[in-house]
């Protein structure tokens, strides 16, 4: 199986958010940390990776989530749904 990556805007994240299944994911690039989103069965975690340093924050539901990442995006950065 192979997953097609698509860039998607900032004004499609919060759908995005919302319909994410099990086995999608998004990745947000910014200029200094990159930002992995998935979902589990129960909740969504969100991986944040900068200069060789990871921090994971779970939440409940896709408000949760938004909220979290509301100081955490850059401007210009690039959003990708795979």
């Amino acid at each position: 199986m192979t997953y097609q990556e698509k860039e998607i805007s900032k004004n499609q994240l919060e759908k995005a958010i919302q319909v994410l299944d099990l086995d999608e994911g998004i990745r947000i690039e910014n200029k200094s940390n990159m930002i992995f989103l998935n979902k589990s069965a129960k909740r969504y975690c969100i991986n944040t990776s900068a200069k060789e340093k990871e921090e994971f924050v779970y939440s409940n539901n896709a408000a949760e989530v938004l909220d979290f990442l509301k100081s955490k995006i850059d401007q210009d950065c690039k959003i990708f749904s795979y």
